[in-house]
């Protein structure tokens, strides 16, 4: 079992390699339609219009899935979340840093599935130590979530970033696309 504090980094220490995950096939930004946005265009609205996502990670013996608040860097590579040190989150992420992040819009299309919009961006995630990057992701949290900010600057809070390897995106219940955020602009 790897240390908490071995795992923490600076955001520019980690590089993601595409190869740590397989592949669907190849990366598809362009729209099919000339009317329709291209495929990062399309997971930007959906990443950017939600606030939440769930987090999934792993147990010795069983997936977990958390609610959680979270920011996304402008290139959409990264995204940050936050979680007190004392949770079954922390103690999981600290074991298997291997995550997803799903994020979707079935609130906007309650009852038509074949409308909702789905991304899970998959990637690895480690508790940023204190510094500059800590600081810079602790303000992206606090500017989409004022309401966290007792929380954020509490000694008990540990900021998350992932680096992200790739977007799934569904739509029309079963239509998958993928792009990988590096290598797709």
């Amino acid at each position: 079992m790897t240390s908490p504090t071995k795992r923490r980094f600076n955001a520019h220490e980690v590089v993601m390699n595409p190869v740590d995950e397989p592949a669907l096939g190849p990366t598809n930004d362009r729209s099919e339609s000339p009317r329709e946005a291209s495929l990062p265009e399309r997971i930007r609205d959906l990443v950017e219009g939600e606030p939440y996502a769930v987090l999934a990670t792993q147990g010795d013996t069983q997936p977990y899935g958390s609610v959680i608040a979270l920011a996304v860097s402008a290139d959409l590579a990264q995204a940050a979340f936050c979680t007190s040190r004392a949770t079954r989150k922390y103690n999981l992420l600290a074991r298997c840093e291997h995550v997803a992040l799903v994020i979707d819009d079935r609130s906007k299309h309650g009852d038509d599935i074949r409308r909702v919009s789905a991304v899970t961006a998959t990637g690895r995630a480690a508790e940023l130590a204190p510094g500059p990057d800590h600081d810079r992701w602790q303000a992206k949290l606090l500017a989409r979530h004022p309401y966290l900010e007792e929380f954020l600057v509490s000694p008990s809070c540990a900021i998350f970033l992932v680096d992200i390897v790739r977007y799934l995106h569904v739509v029309r219940f079963q239509e998958v696309s993928q792009w990988v955020p590096r290598a797709g602009g």
